[in-house]
């Protein structure tokens, strides 16, 4: 499927976002890996739900064994990593249910992980949850849209391919 997806794609994709929240600039975010995208290009949401979904068609690269991150490799071969808050692996686990598994092919909107955002705040961490195109240098742009409230589901990055 890949290579003729590749083939006859307009080169433009649409990322959406994992979870239900506030849509803020990757620049927003006080780890210095992510808002200086050492990473890769993308965008922040702060999430006011714990579902946290696929936000393209593809297939499920990396769950973490913490559950407080997850990668999925999209069918137009964007790299998506969404890691649910900042310093969220020192949780060893705790307060985050896997739904998904390494392999797994996932359709845009399938549950991949829960975080009990509450309790993981209550712990003292920042819920901000990077959403980073970890191959951004494959695509010509990489553009958030505008700020605000977001629902799961609804595109907040376009990629745009060379």
């Amino acid at each position: 499927m890949g290579i003729f997806q590749n083939l006859f794609s307009k080169g433009n994709g649409k990322v959406a976002s994992p979870v239900t929240g506030k849509l803020v600039s990757i620049k927003k975010v006080s780890d210095p890996t992510f808002s200086d995208e050492i990473l890769g290009k993308g965008a922040a949401v702060i999430p006011s739900d714990n579902r946290i979904c696929a936000p393209v068609d593809g297939v499920v690269s990396t769950v973490f064994p913490t559950g407080h991150a997850v990668a999925v490799t999209g069918n137009d071969g964007e790299e998506v990593l969404i890691h649910i808050g900042l310093d969220t692996v020192k949780l060893k686990g705790k307060h985050f249910t896997i739904h998904a598994s390494d392999g797994q092919e996932v359709k845009k909107g399938d549950l991949l992980l829960e975080a009990d955002i509450e309790q993981i705040k209550a712990e003292g961490y920042d819920v901000i949850t990077p959403i980073i195109i970890c191959n951004s240098d494959d695509f010509a742009e990489v553009t958030m849209k505008e700020e605000g409230d977001v629902a799961q589901g609804d595109d907040i990055l376009t990629l745009r391919k060379a």
